[in-house]
């Protein structure tokens, strides 16, 4: 028995001993299933927000609108990605969601777009995304009030601060004041009815862990995910998070 393990022996048993708390778990993991299911439905019964405003983007065929982004498909998902005018590469947290999408012809076989959005020119954004070969069609929102109205960009001298549907006064008392500025992650669903826009939902902080299929696949282990959402002990004793650009492992 390795050492690692001989300090877990209170874990090990025979297999009867095994079956049967697994069966116990079944349980309560049809349980969650279950209740899953339900929050999934209430999230589609939501209302829907018309969108208004005018919104330009520039991509690869050079500027065009939020309509544009559901490619002729009735539904749209925005990942914010986390690329803001200042900064020369992508963050290693969003681009680990984004490593972890799946073939986009599945989607859209269910009549929906998935495109990534940042603040970033799109001049910056093209070599980055090459960079990491990635295919998922990429956005500058650069110029515009998408980032702020939809509360992924913190600039009080733009817009009042809130993330996570929490206003700045309640970021402070939580102690979440590294969601008070600069750029932040979240996903944002659209639905489209002929030329009229909604806005159906958006998600923020950990309600990204169900996009990051490593996570899941981690969760099915013994050790889990070592760390938390913030990030595992360091390891290269530089206090960096373990995730890195998929190209920068050692």
């Amino acid at each position: 028995m390795s050492e690692s393990l001989r300090h877990e022996s209170s874990r090990v048993a025979s297999r009867e001993e095994w079956l049967a708390l697994r069966k116990e778990l079944l349980a309560e993991e049809k349980e969650l299933t279950r209740a899953r299911d339900a929050l999934n439905a209430r999230r589609r019964s939501l209302p829907m927000v018309r969108i208004d405003k005018e919104y330009p983007f520039e991509g690869p065929a050079g500027r065009v609108t939020l309509a544009d982004l559901f490619d002729g498909r009735r539904q749209l998902i925005v990942y914010h990605f986390m690329f803001g005018p200042d900064r020369e590469e992508g963050c290693h947290m969003c681009s680990f969601v984004v490593d972890n999408i799946g073939h986009l012809a599945h989607l859209h076989a269910r009549d929906t777009s998935l495109v990534l959005v940042s603040r970033a020119p799109y001049a910056r954004i093209e070599p980055f995304r090459r960079r990491l070969g990635w295919s998922v069609p990429w956005f500058s929102s650069v110029g515009s009030d998408f980032n702020y109205d939809f509360h992924v960009t913190m600039d009080e001298g733009v817009a009042p601060v809130e993330y996570n549907y929490r206003d700045k006064e309640t970021l402070e008392r939580l102690g979440q004041t590294y969601h008070m500025s600069g750029e932040q992650p979240g996903a944002s669903v659209f639905l489209r009815d002929g030329d009229a826009v909604y806005h159906a939902y958006s998600t923020y902080g950990r309600g990204l862990d169900l996009l990051i299929g490593t996570y899941n696949w981690l969760d099915l282990t013994p050790l889990g995910r070592l760390e938390g959402w913030g990030g595992m002990p360091d390891l290269d004793g530089k206090g960096q998070f373990w995730v890195r650009h998929h190209d920068r492992y050692k």
